[in-house]
């Protein structure tokens, strides 16, 4: 970087400098190697504080600055740098590796940017871009020229008046070329001046269109905050009036079994909702990974079926199920496609009155395979349609009819169908006709033989010695009142800095830790549990983040399991009869 900075300095004065912010090497000799053909200096740095410390030391052209960096991250930088009187006017071209919002080009035009440009990059697109944005500041620099040369011509003119009488002919010509050649550089001038203003004027059309864009945002956003209010209360109410059951004195056998399954459908509905939401979340930033394997999609009806059928039963509707005659096979992830199918089931369901009929089929067509979900329920406007897979969106009939629901279950399944490479679409006649979902997916190739892979069925266990550390004693006693009702032997920890000495004591199989405790946190604990006791305990981690970034820290800290919370029975049971 030191060789960059003094070839800066040293630049001829008729190239432009070209300033490359961005903190991965590679990257930066990508820009190097795009942009060295325009024959002009190129300055790479890796951090925004570095850009701004060679801005104040040379000017530059145009700077190619990205957006996701450590430290000042490409929205600050830029902040920074058109704050500075000097650097105002400097055109700044953002790179990005993900995809871009709205809100996000907004603020990004509000700090001055030109212009985005995606990785990967386009080289005859980023040169080009680039290139015109250099020919701007050499038209600047030369504009500046000129005006210094026609002061200087000025000068000329008063001395050569004093030498009229000699050569008064030749000189007044000479002033009449330079002063032609002048005009023509400034009508140019004027020429891309023009221009500069004609795009300004379409980026301000395009604020103002963004800003109608973030106010239609806004509202879907308090519509959903209030749907999600309405839809937490929901579930809350008949399990608090559970407990309330369970806490009476007069309580039979049949009661409290009826009780439980209540609370446990209702958890399992707030589950739901927040799984919903992290799946959202997920697909927007593009952290979604597909577990894809070979899957018959006769199977994922039925599965999706199976999920569906009993709130289903509930509404009084009939569930017709066809599968393609024929087994169909599609290459993706099984408990994706089955939320996909599950998702547009829970939706016709939703939208149909009781006594309603509801459709599930598929067939093979070629080297695709299409699936459908009829219903018969209230129907779809026509001008509603283009908008029934948009985030938090529910039309204004579907609202006075449905049965809860956040709007984000089929932007949910277009996003996955998309993932999986197919497509999704919606039909109706309109408003009481009933609606038709229609999924297509592409059909996955021969398989080639392999051999079935070991332990792929577990074997129960026997007793195990359990320890759990949470300083959340309900949620510590009730993991070890469900592992001792399966026949273990546990003990439950409410403070990390007594964990240490309760494992040597109880000399446990497994150690359940949370990670979020005060005093010791999780992570700090495994180390310690591992520097003292080796890989003698199997360590499992509870908590509620699981992000690919989150189960590489845990892994790391030595645990050798990641469970994100509420963790399901079965997982505890797979994870103990497994030992």
């Amino acid at each position: 970087m030191a060789a960059s900075l003094s070839a800066a300095v040293d630049a001829p004065a008729d190239r432009a400098r070209i300033l490359l912010v961005d903190d991965q090497p590679a990257r930066l000799l990508t820009y190097e190697a795009i942009l060295a053909p325009l024959g002009e200096e190129l300055v790479a740095v890796q951090s925004g504080e570095e850009a701004l410390r060679r801005l104040m030391e040379v000017e530059f052209a145009v700077i190619l600055l990205d957006v996701s960096m450590p430290g000042l991250d490409g929205f600050e930088t830029a902040g920074l740098i058109h704050a500075h009187p000097r650097f105002e006017n400097t055109p700044i071209i953002f790179v990005t590796g993900v995809h871009v919002g709205e809100l996000d080009r907004l603020e990004g035009y509000r700090l001055g940017a030109i212009d985005y440009v995606q990785i990967p990059l386009v080289p005859d697109i980023l040169r080009s871009k680039v290139a015109v944005l250099v020919e701007l500041y050499h038209r600047r620099r030369e504009l500046r020229a000129l005006n210094q040369s026609l002061a200087g011509e000025n000068a000329s003119l008063a001395q050569a008046n004093l030498d009229l009488q000699i050569e008064r002919a030749r000189e007044f010509q000479a002033l009449s070329e330079t002063l032609a050649a002048a005009n023509a550089k400034l009508s140019e001038a004027n020429s891309a001046l023009e221009a500069e203003v004609a795009e300004r004027r379409h980026a301000e059309q395009v604020s103002l269109q963004l800003a109608s864009s973030l106010r239609k945002l806004d509202r879907r956003k308090d519509e959903f905050l209030a749907t999600l209010a309405h839809e937490l209360r929901n579930p809350l109410a008949p399990i608090r009036s559970a407990v309330a059951v369970l806490q009476g004195p007069a309580l039979d056998e049949a009661t409290a079994r009826h009780t439980l399954e209540v609370i446990d459908r209702q958890v399992q509905q707030l589950v739901r909702l927040v799984d919903d939401l992290l799946d959202v979340s997920r697909i927007t930033y593009d952290r979604i990974e597909l577990k894809r394997e070979r899957v018959e999609i006769g199977a994922v009806l039925a599965a999706a079926r199976d999920m569906i059928l009993p709130s289903i039963e509930q509404r009084g509707q009939a569930l017709t199920l066809q599968p393609p005659p024929l087994p169909v096979h599609v290459d993706g992830d099984p408990q994706r496609l089955t939320q996909v199918i599950g998702n547009l089931l829970n939706n016709a369901s939703k939208y149909t009155p009781p006594g309603g009929t509801i459709a599930l089929g598929a067939r093979g067509e070629g080297e695709r395979v299409r699936v459908t979900v009829t219903d018969d329920g209230i129907g779809i406007a026509a001008e509603d349609l283009r908008n029934v897979f948009d985030l938090f969106v529910q039309v204004d009939a579907a609202r006075e009819h449905a049965q809860g629901g956040l709007g984000i279950g089929l932007t949910l399944v277009k996003r996955l169908v998309e993932m999986h490479g197919g497509t999704v679409s919606v039909e109706s006649e309109g408003r009481g006709r009933g609606a038709r979902f229609t999924v297509e997916l592409p059909c996955a190739m021969e398989p080639s033989l392999a051999a079935p892979s070991a332990g792929e069925a577990g074997v129960a266990g026997a007793s195990r010695r359990i320890i759990v550390v949470d300083d959340n004693r309900d949620a510590a006693d009730m993991l070890a009142l469900t592992l001792q009702m399966l026949g273990h032997e546990t003990r439950a920890v409410y403070d990390p800095l007594l964990a240490l000495d309760a494992i040597a004591a109880f000399g446990p199989h497994l150690a359940f830790v949370d990670l979020g405790m005060p005093r010791l946190g999780g992570l700090e604990l495994a180390g310690m549990i591992r520097e003292r006791f080796g890989r003698s305990i199997r360590l499992v981690a509870l908590t509620g983040w699981g992000q690919p970034a989150d189960r590489e820290r845990t892994r790391e800290a030595g645990f050798d399991f990641h469970f994100v919370k509420p963790i399901e029975l079965g997982q505890v049971e797979k994870l103990c009869a497994d030992g």
